[in-house]
């Protein structure tokens, strides 16, 4: 009797227990299928957070801060657009400025902060001090924009790095 569709050939019973597993290789298939034991699946389910990429878990610390600001500045932040990056734009080797880890573009009629991830994720050891690295960041960049001291956007502001 042959199993195809399953792959596996069962030898008539001869009184010994014997199958034999033989693995056709899918056309295209780019992912390895150790002994036998069928192709690898993700490690956690989509819907849990430890499946969601740093990047997804940096954008969304980002919009955590926006949020908290908009509930204040939200008249002032109307014509503000929020982005992230990974790196920020290469800066001339002649000059000896810091990198940033945001800035402030001027697009159209308004404005677009935007934040750099991997700048923050390097100084940060782990999620707690990423978050409020974040929402300083976020901070900092509006009070610029604004105009004022960033303790005046947010109580909370605890004095992060200069930009």
């Amino acid at each position: 009797m042959r199993w195809e569709a399953a792959g596996i050939e069962r030898p008539e019973p001869t009184g010994r227990s014997e199958a034999t597993v033989t693995t056709a290789q899918p056309a295209g298939r780019s992912r390895r299928d150790r002994r036998g034991r069928g192709l690898r699946g993700p490690i956690a389910p989509a819907a849990v957070p430890i499946a969601r990429s740093r990047s997804e878990r940096f954008n969304e610390l980002v919009l955590d801060a926006v949020e908290r600001l908009e509930k204040q500045w939200r008249d002032e932040l109307a014509t503000v657009e929020f982005a992230v990056e990974d790196v920020p734009p290469v800066a001339p080797a002649s000059t000896a400025e810091p990198i940033r880890l945001a800035r402030v573009d001027q697009v159209g009629d308004g404005h677009r902060i935007v934040v750099h991830r991997w700048p923050i994720e390097v100084r940060t050891r782990d999620h707690g001090e990423l978050a409020a690295l974040v929402h300083d960041v976020v901070v900092e960049e509006v009070a610029e924009l604004l105009g004022v001291e960033p303790e005046a956007v947010d109580p909370d502001y605890d004095g992060g790095p200069a930009l």
